[in-house]
């Protein structure tokens, strides 16, 4: 390559990089800044989600408990029909 043409553009590249050096830097900060507020925001979606999780799951317990204990008082009294003795 010549060098007499390699001078200038070095020369030219020089200042171009120094002026886009601030906007770059800003435009980083920014870049960097909107993706911490997007993660703070997928981090609270997912405590809502598992704050919801954790009532359905607390709901399903319960109605496993009602279904249990139901279904243990219904065979008590089926058998206890069972056992009567018919008029």
């Amino acid at each position: 390559m010549d060098l007499g043409i390699l001078v200038p553009v070095i020369g030219v590249s020089i200042p171009v990089i120094a002026l886009l050096r601030t906007p770059l830097r800003q435009w980083l900060q920014h870049k960097d800044r909107r993706l911490e507020l997007e993660a703070g925001m997928a981090a609270e979606k997912a405590a809502q989600y598992a704050a919801k999780t954790e009532r359905l799951e607390q709901r399903v317990a319960v109605l496993e408990r009602i279904l249990t204990d139901r279904g243990t008082q219904l065979s008590d009294e089926i058998e206890r029909l069972r056992d009567r003795p018919l008029n």
